[in-house]
């Protein structure tokens, strides 16, 4: 069983696999331990990961990226609208509000959504991970966000099925980075928390989360982030900062040119890590557009005064944490400082100013979240054993539910499973029905989401109900938050107790909170009576098993509805659509190797032909192969610079024909050398053991011998008169089978003379009993 944890980052992706001796990130080809997250699609293949950033620039108009911004999140969310404009993709609005991707693609329009292009993602890091295991890999843990709502958490995990991925969790980033930091801590204290903060700042948002920890245990108190605030917002700064210079001074305009875009990026994200260890750097790039180079120089002064809005930003979710926490900054013993753009030295100095203390740095600030994931995959996994450790996780959000007649909860706005409920969590609701009923989830505080969030998120449509009832019937209805933090109805029964038809007619609804991490607890809604815990007066034992014998628990259909979500059917006409693309990919591939190949051999072959091969070829088969070479690589360059795999086989099979020939000579020139040396060892070892036989069977062997060595003197004097760029009157597979032969026919002698030892022996044997017997009488 596979035990990996994947870390899905906007601009790069991180490997953990769980082994018996700890955790271990795994090496992409280039031997990296970063990924790129980049989809490029070429005229006639896809690059993945590391090859489709070597190709962006070839490509820069099918090249996709930054793609755990898109998924599950409106066309018309304003943020959305931003990182647009970053990248030069032709996008639409979906039929479900999303975003759709437009590119050119085997010569033909084609359109994907981003669980696709998250899937084909995902896939590419299956791959990698089972070429490196060299075992099948399905069960996982996936990082995520803690901002990412419901509709992106299924997105996720649709992605993944669409990928042959079965995630077991997915986890929020500094959790898992809170898992990976104290796991391995034993100077934690049995009675009291130690509070510790996290910041990550990644490419794209910066995440806070405050941790509570024990021997054994962990507990999360706040999740806080700012979804659009990371490394790449600084480097947008310079970007625009160079930019607007550039067209002033070199009268140049890189919003109008994609590859100067991509260009200036890069150069803009160098320069911030430059500024990082040095008080001021140079901007360099060669023919940036219109055959122009530019130069360009900053400090680190100025560019902290230009990012200067951002710094701010990050102050607030590290307050709104301590806050939700309940905690003061004195009460924080440590500040560990993770991600991409946590390197620049002014956000140091204002964490340092708020938490009144210097940020910690002890974590891998790219891998953290990975080695997390894949310690829980390992928690999760029944193969593993890991040291007993409790991990209690909350929600970020809160969660609604509310039927036609009104919200359902304990107070008036609908909240079932309030900010902070622990993951995962369990209620049961008990509704007044008597026939169809529509419930519908939504977030009740819009302030706690991310800007734009639709507030909807899914309605279940349940019955019909299994018998008609009065209007008393009690529906029971259990609703979750499961352990990916999604919000769902688990199932619906109808209670049908015969035992009490006086009930009253109201519409009552109870709530039990049940988490798998908590005390459990009753809450009564809309003011009717808890029923679990309704009993004054003293019962008897008889009255409850009366009571129980009278009601009878009947399932409910429930079918839901995710606003924005994939049906099944979607899901497996995309995993067909991946399989299909996967193979095209393949083909692709194989039809490059075969064409390297045949390239390959053409310069060997001419190499070969005029040096070692050269007195092994008439000059007639020099010319002729000589001639084929060249028609083929000229062929390879024009023609056949763009064929069918069965196209490059079929040259490179003309060529061998041609070839094959000379090259056996060539190879068996060698190898009749060595036989003959295996052969003369031979005759030396039988002559040896000759010694040792009587003489009737040595003679025999003798000749044996005799007749062999005449054979191949005769044959090595013909071929050493005869031309070597002919086919060989001695070959070295003839040597062979006569070393063979004389071999069976030295063991025959052997055996039979072994034989007829035996059979007299046999004889004696027989003939003592018959005097022994005789004797006897």
């Amino acid at each position: 069983m596979s035990v990996v944890g994947f870390d899905i980052g906007n601009e790069n992706c991180v490997i953990a696999v769980a082994k018996h001796r700890g955790i271990d990130v795994l090496l992409n080809d280039e031997s990296k331990r970063e990924t790129p997250a980049v989809i490029c699609f070429g005229e006639k293949q896809r690059f993945l990961g590391s090859a489709g950033a070597a190709s962006a620039m070839m490509h820069p108009k099918s090249t996709i990226s930054q793609i755990k911004r898109f998924i599950g999140r409106r066309f018309s969310d304003p943020d959305m609208e931003r990182d647009l404009k970053m990248l030069p993709l032709e996008t639409s609005e979906g039929p479900d509000g999303g975003v759709l991707i437009h590119l050119k693609y085997l010569q033909r329009d084609q359109t994907f959504t981003p669980v696709q292009i998250m899937s084909m993602l995902f896939a590419h890091l299956k791959t990698m991970t089972e070429k490196d295991l060299e075992a099948p890999v399905s069960d996982c843990v996936i990082g995520i966000p803690s901002y990412f709502t419901d509709l992106q958490r299924r997105a996720y995990l649709d992605a993944a099925r669409i990928a042959g991925l079965k995630p077991l969790r997915l986890i929020h980033d500094c959790t898992a980075t809170a898992l990976s930091y104290g796991i391995y801590k034993t100077n934690f204290q049995s009675e009291g928390f130690t509070y510790v903060a996290f910041i990550d700042i990644g490419q794209c948002d910066t995440q806070v989360c405050i941790a509570g920890f024990q021997s054994r245990q962990m507990k999360v108190l706040s999740h806080t982030f700012d979804r659009s605030l990371g490394g790449r917002d600084f480097d947008e700064v310079l970007f625009t900062h160079f930019a607007e210079k550039f067209k002033e001074q070199y009268s140049i305009d890189v919003y109008s040119n994609a590859k100067a875009c991509l260009r200036l990026r890069a150069a803009c994200e160098k320069l911030k890590k430059v500024l990082s260890a040095n008080p001021e750097a140079p901007l360099n790039i060669e023919c940036l557009m219109d055959e122009k180079d530019v130069k360009g120089f900053i400090t680190r002064e100025e560019f902290e005064s230009l990012a200067s809005g951002l710094l701010e930003r990050i102050s607030k979710p590290c307050s709104q944490a301590l806050l939700e926490a309940g905690l003061n900054a004195e009460k924080i013993v440590s500040v560990e400082l993770v991600g991409s753009g946590s390197r620049i030295p002014a956000v140091s100095t204002l964490l340092t100013s708020l938490f009144k203390r210097e940020p910690s740095r002890k974590l891998n600030a790219s891998e953290c979240v990975a080695r997390g994931c894949a310690l829980q995959c390992a928690m999760l996994s029944p193969t593993y054993r890991v040291r007993d450790y409790e991990v209690q996780d909350i929600s970020p959000f809160s969660y609604g539910l509310a039927s036609d007649e009104g919200p359902i909860s304990v107070g008036s706005n609908g909240v079932i499973f309030p900010k902070g409920q622990y993951i995962p969590s369990t209620a049961v609701l008990r509704l007044q029905r008597t026939s169809f009923f529509q419930l519908e989830a939504f977030y009740p505080n819009q302030y706690e989401l991310p800007p734009g969030t639709f507030p909807k998120i899914s309605s279940f449509m349940i019955g019909p109900l299994p018998e008609s009832h009065s209007s008393n019937t009690t529906v029971k209805v259990r609703v979750q938050l499961n352990l990916h933090g999604i919000f769902s109805i688990e199932s619906a029964t109808l209670i049908v107790d015969h035992a009490d038809d006086n009930h009253s007619n109201y519409d009552a609804m109870d709530v039990d909170h049940v988490s798998e991490t908590s005390d459990s607890s009753n809450f009564v809604a809309n003011g009717a009576e808890d029923s679990t815990n309704k009993s004054d007066s003293p019962q008897s034992s008889a009255d409850y098993s009366r009571k129980d014998k009278a009601k009878r628990k009947l399932p409910i259909p429930v079918n839901e509805n995710i606003y924005g979500g994939m049906t099944m059917a979607e899901i497996s006409e995309a995993h067909e659509k991946e399989l299909q693309l996967a193979q095209q990919d393949r083909a692709v591939e194989l039809t490059k190797e075969k064409k390297n190949t045949l390239e390959s051999y053409v310069y060997e072959t001419r190499s070969k032909l005029f040096n070692a091969y050269r007195s092994f070829a008439s000059d007639q088969e020099r010319d002729d192969i000589s001639r084929s070479l060249q028609e083929t690589e000229d062929w390879l360059y024009e023609d056949g610079d763009d064929e069918t795999e069965n196209a490059y086989t079929s040259k490179l099979e003309d060529l061998k024909r041609l070839v094959d020939p000379i090259e056996n000579r060539y190879k068996d020139d060698e190898e009749r050398a060595q036989a003959i040396k295996d052969f003369s060892a031979l005759v030396s070892d039988i002559h040896h053991f000759a010694g040792s036989l009587p003489p009737q069977e040595k003679e025999l062997v003798i000749n044996e011998i005799n007749k062999a060595v005449q054979w191949l003197t005769e044959k090595k004097q013909q071929q050493d008169s005869y031309p070597k760029n002919r086919d060989p009157i001695l070959w070295s597979s003839n040597i062979k089978s006569v070393i063979e032969h004389l071999n069976q026919s030295v063991h025959r002698i052997v055996r039979s003379r072994r034989t007829s030892e035996d059979n007299d022996k046999f004889s004696e044997d027989i003939d003592g009993d018959k005097r022994d017997t005789s004797n006897h009488s």
